[in-house]
């Protein structure tokens, strides 16, 4: 048998990074991980990235500004994008900056063998001898609080690709953060998030077998001025007006998201009608919740809309009565 391909999996994902390498296991590769892009470029500059996989969404160095690097410094080395950011536009920029192909997360053996195939790949990196022990360390313990990070990443770029057919414009994506915190930090969290200016919050209830919680979206009063015109509303902007362009949103991020993280947890999760806490208020509301006295896990993104100053916090807030159905059904993805 040849020498093994090296390859470079980059995600700031521990899961992520598990599932890449469990679906690379057959296949005759040398794999090198990387937690964000400039390990990557490190690697690969070491003769370890032949091929690489990589992420979008990361700390220090996203998936886009390796791309970059790579066609600016001409490193050698083959890039097939693979996120959760299932944008369109995205896609289309990573083409253009020079990556292969795109794989949408989450990754399966099957889905990669596929891909590979499509793109050439499948002859290069040939089966691995089944006697053989594997070169990379494929199975390495993950928190509670990873695994959610990967799951809502997932969500996120999927809620993302219909915001953006809705707005007609590209969604900048963060790294989701996620939190074990209390109602105190949570008043911390809302007050950062409204950037101590008069805002308005919508919250919506959900369950599921042994999971509960509220998904809080906060905007900001310009915000909803910017949405409003983006969504195509004609006329004086009234609080009617406003409301429907809240609903509007709601529906979509919340709902999208809620939907999209059902999926991939294979569990059914119901939705409760959304309700506004607060209309241009300097109190988010979120006093008079259930959830607010309880111990909380909180997801938080911040969907930011290109060409404009446009955004809006999503907080997705899991009672700890919740963690021990939601880390079960965690498990079943590693």
């Amino acid at each position: 048998m040849s020498q093994p391909i090296p390859v470079v999996i980059c995600d700031d994902s521990q899961l992520a990074r598990n599932q890449m390498g469990r679906a690379l296991k057959h296949w005759n590769v040398d794999i090198t991980f990387a937690e964000h892009g400039l390990k990557a470029l490190e690697a690969i500059r070491l003769g370890k990235g032949h091929l690489l996989f990589l992420d979008l969404t990361m700390p220090i160095m996203d998936g886009y500004e390796v791309l970059e690097r790579i066609r600016r410094d001409d490193l050698p080395s083959l890039t097939v994008v693979v996120s959760g950011d299932v944008q369109q536009s995205a896609k289309k920029r990573v083409l253009a900056l020079g990556a292969m192909g795109f794989i949408a997360k989450p990754i399966n053996a099957e889905l990669l063998a596929e891909s590979l195939k499509d793109y050439g790949l499948i002859d290069e990196l040939e089966p691995r001898d089944s006697d053989a022990p594997a070169d990379a360390p494929l199975r390495i313990p993950d928190s509670l609080t990873d695994s959610v990070q990967e799951v809502a990443n997932i969500a996120m770029g999927r809620t993302a690709s219909q915001l953006a057919d809705v707005l007609q414009r590209f969604i900048h994506l963060p790294v989701p953060r996620v939190d074990r915190i209390t109602a105190q930090d949570l008043a911390i969290a809302l007050k950062t998030a409204s950037g101590d200016q008069p805002a308005t919050t919508v919250c919506q209830g959900f369950c599921g077998p042994g999971i509960a919680g509220e998904a809080l979206l906060i905007f900001q009063d310009s915000s909803i001025i910017d949405l409003a015109n983006l969504l195509h509303y004609q006329g004086e902007l009234t609080e009617t007006t406003e409301r429907a362009v809240l609903m509007d949103i709601a529906n979509v991020l919340t709902g999208a998201f809620l939907s999209n993280v059902s999926k991939l947890l294979d569990l059914s999760l119901s939705r409760g009608t959304p309700r506004i806490l607060g209309l241009h208020s300097e109190s988010l509301g979120f006093e008079h919740s259930p959830a607010a006295a309880q111990q909380l896990l909180c997801i938080e993104i911040d969907y930011q809309i290109a060409e404009s100053t446009t955004h809006c916090d999503l907080l997705m807030l899991f009672t700890e009565d919740s963690l021990p159905a939601l880390t079960e059904r965690l498990e079943l993805l590693k």
